[in-house]
């Protein structure tokens, strides 16, 4: 049975890494001591898994990087889970693409290899990276991505601020352009927010918004867009968000 941990964000305002989420992931852990680190979203790979192995032997926990190879996959044989990091999107994609890891993790994680993802990492998670926020810096082969959660997910979920000059499109402006092209649930996942997935599909067993927003006077860990419904704030179980089918490219 799949089990995911999604977080929105590495590093909280004023905090080392991961600081902000360490007893969850210990949980999330559960004694697993070795974890396959991939560090495709970043472009200094070596640089990337030097500074997480750092942040996770302070916590007793051995990191082996994964390489942008074909061999990619051999790696994931010796970790007792996976934690796909942060970065951008679109290259995380290309490189998971390219090297073909994509279905390799994806078939890994199945088979009940544990996977934690931050920022890019959450976003892999979802049908397609269609409701990222990065800048398209390459161009991967396909939009689609590891397809564990029939809906999507915006990491790093930022509320409009109502003082503010700038008159430029919100984040949820451009997640209600998502909505009217596709007919399919988004989840904006606030700093400092996380969900927790056991099970895949029909067969989930448990998912859990939890965390606690670090935006000032965010009402809470999360909100969900959804065609036809004013956006709602989300907090603690939310399995029924697995019972509905994502339809892409269904105007309005």
């Amino acid at each position: 049975m799949p089990e995911l941990l999604l977080l929105s964000n590495s590093t909280n305002h004023g905090r080392g890494y991961l600081d902000h989420a360490w007893e969850t992931v210990e949980d999330f852990l559960d004694g697993r001591d070795t974890v396959a680190f991939v560090p495709f979203a970043d472009g200094d790979h070596a640089a990337y898994t030097a500074r997480v192995a750092q942040a996770f032997e302070a916590r007793g926990l051995r990191v082996i990087g994964v390489p942008a190879d074909p061999g990619a996959a051999r790696v994931l044989d010796q970790a007792h889970a996976v934690f796909v990091g942060g970065g951008n999107t679109f290259r995380l994609v290309s490189t998971l693409h390219s090297t073909g890891l994509m279905g390799d993790l994806r078939r890994r994680v199945h088979e009940g290899l544990p996977y934690m993802g931050a920022s890019a990492g959450t976003n892999i998670t979802a049908p397609t990276l269609r409701t990222t926020n990065d800048m398209p810096i390459v161009e991967p082969a396909s939009f689609a991505t590891l397809g564990f959660l029939p809906f999507q997910i915006n990491p790093h979920y930022l509320d409009a601020d109502p003082d503010s000059t700038h008159k430029g499109e919100t984040r949820e402006t451009r997640l209600r352009e998502f909505l009217e092209a596709n007919d399919v649930d988004v989840l904006g996942l606030r700093e400092g927010a996380h969900l927790r997935v056991r099970g895949a599909g029909s067969g989930v067993a448990e998912a859990v918004v939890g965390g606690e927003a670090v935006q000032p006077h965010a009402p809470g860990p999360a909100i969900l867009f959804r065609r036809g419904a004013a956006p709602a704030e989300v907090a603690g179980e939310v399995t029924e968000l697995f019972s509905r089918v994502p339809r892409f490219d269904r105007p309005a």
